[in-house]
């Protein structure tokens, strides 16, 4: 077993993967350790635990706004990611929680984008997780978040902003396909308060497609403000907290799959979201 790990783990020096099998760190899925000799068996399938970057931490608590015996909902704050992806492991709204609040088998029944703040919602066990997952895949949540981006005319009543957005592997944003026939992307727009050369905004995603609101209102001429990739992508570093996206998150509306009763959550968190100066 040992030599076919040197030759699959090519990142790994044959000191590096000897001391993973003798610190226990390689294992079968069923917990059971793998040492230097153990047989070799093809198709086998082993995991190894692998070393993570030191992760800045994230300088915000995840106040509780919900929970009962199925759901937990939380008021997530920016910088945050939601699960465990790329460079952020340990410091998401899943892994942080997980081990606050002793829920090992939390998991997310919809995803905010890291620098988004606000409702959020997850499931405390897994046989729950299908029917709140479903409410957000088949549209059947209401949500609400308030932005502040330059003042635009024309949106003192709610708009209907139809766009094709466009994720391409690799890119950060999305793209806004102009000349595409299809629209693939709805949001609802209302201006709700001029603040200077500001406004504040209420945005309602009729659909979920990536960055959707920070792209639509990039597209409009008014990018959210604090957005380090609209218009264009800025170079920030993981451990400034400073300058938040002013982007919440602020009410969630469903009818709760179990009870069939209709439920609303509610962010405490205002608008300008508040940063920690670097």
């Amino acid at each position: 077993m040992r030599d076919h790990l040197v030759e699959r783990l090519s990142a790994l020096t044959p000191d590096e993967v000897d001391a993973k099998l003798d610190a226990g760190d390689v294992a079968e899925p069923d917990g059971t350790q793998v040492g230097r000799s153990t047989p070799y068996v093809a198709g086998r399938v082993v995991f190894v635990r692998r070393e993570f970057a030191p992760e800045p931490v994230v300088p915000f608590g995840i106040p509780v706004i919900h929970e009962d015996e199925r759901i937990l909902v939380v008021d997530k704050p920016p910088f945050l990611a939601t699960m465990p992806r790329g460079s952020h492991i340990v410091q998401t709204a899943v892994a942080r929680l997980r081990d606050e609040l002793d829920l090992p088998l939390l998991s997310p029944a919809h995803r905010l984008d890291r620098l988004t703040s606000g409702v959020l919602v997850l499931t405390k066990d897994p046989r729950w997780r299908g029917p709140y997952q479903e409410l957000f895949a088949t549209r059947r949540v209401v949500k609400t978040y308030l932005a502040l981006a330059p003042a635009l005319e024309d949106f003192d009543q709610t708009t209907d902003v139809y766009l094709h957005l466009t994720k391409v592997h690799g890119e950060h944003a999305t793209r806004v396909e102009v000349a595409h026939p299809e629209p693939n992307s709805h949001t609802r727009i209302r201006r709700v308060e001029h603040r200077g050369d500001d406004a504040r905004y209420e945005l309602r995603p009729v659909t979920g497609r990536t960055h959707q609101l920070r792209a639509t209102m990039s597209h409009l001429g008014a990018p959210i403000i604090g957005d380090p990739l609209y218009p264009r992508q800025l170079q920030v570093a993981r451990s400034d907290f400073s300058t938040p996206l002013q982007l919440l998150a602020a009410t969630i509306e469903f009818v709760d799959p179990v009870t069939k009763e209709p439920v609303s959550h509610r962010s405490g968190r205002r608008l300008p979201v508040c940063g920690v100066s670097s």
